[in-house]
């Protein structure tokens, strides 16, 4: 099969996994002659959903025989043999899965088309799982340890969970892979299999017509006597739907919804939003793309330079656009954050509290104690009466209504104060109250410092609602935003 056969067929598949037809994906997997490591790899992971272990054992054989550096390919094959309950072999593929790591605290292979990390601290924790089926618990718990030592903070509960059952000589749950998370085509080959010319070619035509010497390469015109007296617009060019447009810059999509295009594509306009976002048809498949990337072009027989493209301007490409859709809060770096701080009117204030986790306020500069204490019980959502202020980590350095806050608002520096917060019931035992709790359904990983890390089945609890998409919270003493998709309220009984 030749390479762009292999490479369509490749993305016609995942394009079935994004419409979770996972059968037609196995198929067209299945089809592919001679596949590469990548979708040998993709072939065990549907195998391994469907539960045909020996199928699934096989497609990871030839993905490692075809690339033996794949570290995720050892990984899920470690998994295969784990739920076959060939330990010893699943610790060994762990073993080599570690191997291939080469000392690295992850691998990101979001750059050879596979939106997934591989953290060494998630292989030891399984390959310790492993050995604890086979009864080797201190080979278990010595892995475990090497797993804290290379963690990250969003890996710490799971890592805190398995050390205890082992402490008790007993299994754990293991990491597993998200199944249909599987190796796309590059997106830059798959923009280029899509090129394609709707004008068609000039063909080589003679007339018909007695008094019409002519012969040669022209387009084809209409057999009769006497020519209508305008050009006449192509039937194709009608039937095609919205405006037609040329590509002017490379645009890779970043979701699901938007379209790869390349410089010289032609896509067809069906809508412009005033975002500067347009809704347009390639090849066949409608999607987004920035506005300002597209170029109008007159696709009719009377314009002039009909028939070549000039090239595009030798310039970077113009700003990606915002989307309206919804907040997408993943998108703000820490520059943008900075910015933001920078903007604050001159005398306001943000207030870091220092509690059980970490939290925020904006003040004015200068506000009285009742001010800041209402504030921060309404962040709490307790009781004034029940909050104590620390100007420092000293119990004694306690702020009340008789505390010179005139010198408290003098040791802010660059806009920032930071204070220590204890919360009391009338018998001096910290009390939260009127608690909100989710439970994760699944694992969130973000590198945006103000989002919230954590793994499937934590618990959260909720500070406040950003809006219909997004929630604050605090878990693992940690704070910060997570998107209200993957996480599921527990009901107050079972708190």
């Amino acid at each position: 099969m030749a390479f762009l056969d292999t490479l369509r067929q490749w993305d016609d598949a995942v394009t079935c996994v994004d419409r979770n037809d996972l059968a037609e994906a196995l198929r067209m997997f299945l089809s592919i002659q001679e596949p590469n490591s990548k979708i040998c790899f993709n072939i065990g992971c549907l195998q391994l959903l469907n539960q045909n272990l020996d199928a699934a054992e096989k497609a990871f054989d030839c993905s490692i025989c075809k690339d033996e550096h794949l570290a995720v390919a050892f990984f899920q094959r470690g998994i295969t043999f784990y739920k076959k309950k060939r330990y010893e072999e699943s610790v060994s593929d762990f073993q080599l899965s570690h191997k291939a790591l080469r000392g690295n605290q992850l691998i990101d292979y979001k750059v050879l088309g596979l939106r997934y990390k591989l953290y060494a601290c998630e292989v030891l924790h399984n390959m310790a799982l492993a050995e604890a089926h086979l009864g080797q618990w201190e080979k278990a718990q010595k892995n475990l340890v090497k797993a804290f030592e290379c963690k990250t903070d969003a890996k710490q509960s799971v890592l805190d969970r398995a050390m205890q059952s082992i402490l008790k000589q007993k299994v754990f749950k293991a990491v597993e892979f998200p199944a249909t998370v599987l190796f796309r085509p590059n997106k830059h080959y798959v923009a280029e299999l899509e090129k394609k010319d709707y004008l068609g070619k000039a063909k080589v035509v003679a007339s018909v017509i007695p008094q019409d010497k002519f012969s040669g390469f022209a387009p084809l015109k209409p057999q009769v006597e006497q020519e209508p007296s305008g050009p006449k617009e192509p039937e194709v060019m009608r039937a095609l739907e919205g405006d037609p447009h040329i590509v002017r810059y490379e645009f890779i999509p970043e979701t699901s919804d938007e379209l790869a295009v390349v410089p010289g594509n032609i896509v067809f306009v069906l809508q412009k939003g005033s975002d500067n976002w347009a809704s347009v048809v390639f090849n066949g498949r409608k999607g987004l793309v920035p506005y300002n990337y597209l170029e109008r072009m007159e696709m009719s027989l009377d314009t002039k330079q009909k028939n070549e493209l000039s090239e595009p301007p030798n310039r970077e490409p113009p700003t990606r656009p915002e989307r309206k859709q919804g907040l997408n809060r993943t998108d703000r770096s820490n520059g943008d954050l900075r910015q933001e701080e920078a903007q604050l009117p001159d005398n306001s204030c943000i207030v870091k509290v220092h509690y059980t986790f970490n939290f925020a306020v904006s003040l004015t500069s200068g506000s009285t104690y009742s001010t800041l204490i209402e504030k921060i019980s309404k962040k709490l959502n307790v009781s004034t009466v029940s909050v104590t202020l620390r100007l420092t980590s000293d119990p004694t350095s306690v702020l009340n209504e008789n505390t010179d806050m005139e010198s408290v608002w003098g040791r802010a520096q660059n806009k920032h104060l930071t204070l220590w917060c204890n919360i009391k019931d009338q018998t001096g035992v910290q009390q939260p109250q009127n608690e909100i709790v989710f439970v994760a359904l699944h694992s969130y990983e973000s590198s945006n410092p103000e989002d919230l890390n954590f793994n499937q089945g934590d618990k959260i609890t909720l500070i406040s609602k950003i809006n219909q998409d997004w929630l604050e919270g605090h878990s693992n003493g940690n704070t910060g935003i997570f998107p209200v998709s993957f996480v599921e309220e527990v009901p107050v009984n079972d708190q």
